[in-house]
């Protein structure tokens, strides 16, 4: 793929977010052609891909974290066209970006970054779209049940991992964007949270993108995945 240039303050459109049923069947689950250009780093991403789940691999610092961030919109060095399902969320030519809000998208990155104050059943609650028996289903499916009185101080890391990752879930989106969910986890709970978030996600057809550096997480919940190697 030819490199575009780096991405530049224009003027942003109105973008109809509705596509019909019929392009909606033929359409990739998600096409991102993009360079991501950030002071000295450089990459350009070329992805296709019809997988619901998508794994992505490789080491530190070779641009993983960064390209959830441009699928979730808050990345704004980036340059080039990320389609969803046949909608368009970024095109440079086009001059279009379809702001985070828009995207129904949910987002786990390594920092749970919960609300300190609120207790996790706070937290969970600020999903817009959470109802009391979704909140029981998806507590109870990640082992934190019994952790909802308690504020983000007195978890565990793995904990406070599941925490965002339930919020995340109760937003019911449309992408689900996961950056290294499972890293805090001891290899049992891995394992029964890997299975039952599969199943949980092909039942809602919620296409997702998970970042790792464990092939065995990727390999137990991904239908496809890449490996982006290190270009230094």
């Amino acid at each position: 793929m030819a490199a575009t240039t780096p991405d530049r303050p224009c003027a942003e459109r109105h973008v109809n977010t509705t596509v019909s049923a019929d392009v909606r069947a033929h359409a990739s689950h998600l096409d991102v052609h993009v360079t991501i250009t950030l002071g000295a780093f450089r990459r350009v991403y070329d992805i296709r891909t019809d997988a619901r789940t998508f794994g992505i691999t490789g080491p530190s610092g070779v641009g993983k974290s960064v390209l959830l961030r441009a699928l979730a919109g808050v990345e704004r060095a980036v340059s080039g066209t990320v389609t969803f399902r046949g909608i368009t969320w970024q095109s440079t030519a086009a001059r279009v970006f379809v702001p985070p809000w828009v995207r129904s998208v949910g987002w786990v990155p390594q920092d749970a970054l919960l609300f300190p104050h609120r207790s996790v059943l706070g937290n969970l609650r600020i999903a817009a779209a959470a109802e009391a028996g979704q909140v029981e289903e998806i507590a109870h499916f990640l082992g934190i049940a019994h952790l909802l009185d308690r504020t983000p101080r007195h978890l565990s890391g793995g904990e406070r991992q599941r925490v965002a990752l339930g919020r995340a879930l109760l937003a019911n989106p449309k992408l689900l964007l996961l950056d290294e969910p499972f890293a805090a986890l001891d290899p049992a709970r891995r394992a029964q949270i890997t299975e039952s978030l599969r199943a949980w996600l092909h039942e809602r057809d919620v296409t997702t993108v998970l970042v790792s550096h464990d092939r065995d997480d990727v390999a137990q919940l991904c239908d496809d995945a890449i490996e982006l190697a290190d270009e230094r």
